[in-house]
């Protein structure tokens, strides 16, 4: 399976530049979501983090997880999900391993710890190539739109 960003758009808020998911490679029913973000090096946050050194930031590593956490719960809450609901993220515990260069693929993987109508727990990895970059836990809510 795999989804493009086209797919993508259908089910997450996020446009550019604030989209950080490319394609989602797996989903494994209701308990695991895989997507990729490809890192390449004309994205406008490494202008000043850092000049001749390029590294992503830590909180748009989290944020891919987020968006990722997002196509998760649109799988499992997708009568929810088709309301087009406001997300919020909650709380977030996360370590950075790792640096994010420029020409890396990114590979954000969510499972789900609980899913309800009205918040999300998942725990999230994200690696380039087989190293583990970052890791986080990540509680969302989901507030219905009228």
């Amino acid at each position: 399976m795999d989804w493009d960003k086209e797919e993508i758009k259908r089910i997450l808020p996020h446009r550019e530049p604030f989209l950080f998911v490319d394609r989602i490679v797996s989903i494994e029913g209701n308990e695991r979501v895989i997507a990729v973000k490809d890192i390449n090096g004309d994205e406008a946050f490494f202008r000043g983090h850092f000049p001749g050194r390029p590294i992503m930031p830590g909180v748009l590593i989290v944020e891919a997880m987020a968006q990722t956490s997002l196509i998760l719960y649109h799988v499992c809450k997708p009568e929810v999900a088709k309301t087009r609901p406001e997300y919020y993220l909650g709380r977030v515990k996360a370590e950075f391993l790792h640096p994010v260069y420029p020409g890396d693929r990114l590979f954000i993987e969510v499972k789900g710890v609980k899913i309800t109508d009205n918040a999300g727990v998942v725990d999230a990895l994200a690696r380039v190539e087989d190293r583990i970059v970052a890791r986080a836990s990540l509680v969302f809510g989901v507030r219905k739109t009228s």
